[in-house]
């Protein structure tokens, strides 16, 4: 039994890279980051609730109002998730954006383990689980400085390109403009850092809400006993969460307004990001009290590590290509080494 639920960590970590290659189809139709986490999420629901009446796990909804209100919360960081995948997949590449979300899954998972939080099974530091979060460490490191750098082929959908300034015509300027180039070209590689910086640090933030989610989720669990039932209130609490903040973004005009004529032409699997999403969360919250938070995510980790891999390096749903070079194939190496240490110390 134990194995199977081994084999099950490795195999939803599978799925999650999925949805995050996938996703980037629905965020093309639509036009949006929101809107295509809004309707991938609203997908996860009414898969969901169909599970949950189908089964009669429905019923366990009465329960709500005698829970405690912050056992609802943990929904909230399936939108912050899906969207940072959305948004970081073709700026990093598959390999660099999840081994962010590990690096922050990592963390997250061994803090909840090591201390106890919300109810995990409570661990005692080794010298193997910290050997293990040095080596997932200098993994991503390896991967991160070891990205080739990609053109852009243009703006993210629903954002707006900057502008190029125009070239001083022959014989005008040309000292001058030289001048400012350079000065201009300085400035852009700064900004491109800053930027990057900021990025890796929303991959890392992302990841680390997953465990902190399936660990509240597994408290909602203890409280209504259902799982499908746990599942479709997460989804709901993220559906209307990031539905809030798509209008909210739409009043001030921060994002373009969602598309749907041209869902018609994107390929059938766009849409299998919700279902993966739903098999994740579920899952983790039924194996986070049975394996332990770490193990839990050293599993799921290296699923997402090697299906990311496969993606990123064959150009699966897609992507573009990245060649696995030596240093991103040793920071796979690591990563998932680093993620074995932890689950066996």
């Amino acid at each position: 039994m134990h194995a199977v639920l081994l084999a099950s960590a490795l195999l939803v970590g599978c799925l999650l890279a999925v949805q995050a290659s996938v996703n980037l189809q629905l965020n093309k139709a639509v036009g949006t980051p929101y809107g295509a986490s809004t309707l991938q999420l609203s997908v996860a629901v009414g898969l969901l609730l169909v599970l949950a009446v189908a089964t009669g796990a429905i019923g366990a909804v009465r329960l709500v109002p005698d829970v405690p209100a912050w056992l609802l919360l943990g929904g909230l960081f399936s939108p912050l998730y899906i969207t940072s995948g959305i948004l970081l997949f073709p700026r990093l590449g598959a390999l660099a954006t999840v081994g962010l979300f590990v690096t922050g899954q990592m963390f997250a998972s061994l803090a909840l383990d090591l201390l106890g939080l919300l109810e995990a099974p409570q661990r005692s530091l080794t010298a193997g689980i910290a050997l293990g979060a040095a080596v997932v460490l200098a993994g991503i490191i390896m991967i991160i400085r070891g990205q080739r750098v990609v053109a852009p082929a243009g703006p993210a959908a629903g954002s707006i390109a900057p502008p190029v300034p125009p070239a001083a015509p022959p014989g005008q300027g040309g000292g001058a403009g030289l001048v400012t180039a350079t000065i201009a070209s300085g400035q852009t590689r700064s900004a491109v850092r800053v930027g990057r910086v900021g990025w890796i640090a929303l991959g890392i933030v992302a990841g680390a809400g997953l465990p902190v989610q399936g660990a509240i989720n597994a408290q909602l669990r203890s409280e209504l006993v259902e799982p499908l039932a746990v599942a479709t209130i997460s989804f709901t609490v993220a559906t209307t969460a990031i539905a809030i903040v798509l209008l909210g973004l739409l009043g001030i005009r921060a994002t373009t307004r969602p598309k749907l004529r041209p869902l018609a032409q994107m390929p059938w699997w766009g849409w299998l990001g919700g279902g993966c999403a739903a098999a994740y969360v579920t899952a983790t919250f039924l194996l986070i009290p049975e394996i332990g938070a770490a193990t839990t995510v050293a599993l799921t980790v290296t699923g997402q590590q090697l299906a990311s891999a496969a993606i990123d390096s064959n150009g699966r749903f897609r992507m573009p290509k990245r060649a696995m070079t030596r240093a991103r194939t040793a920071g796979l190496v690591l990563l998932v080494a680093g993620s074995a240490l932890v689950q066996l110390a």
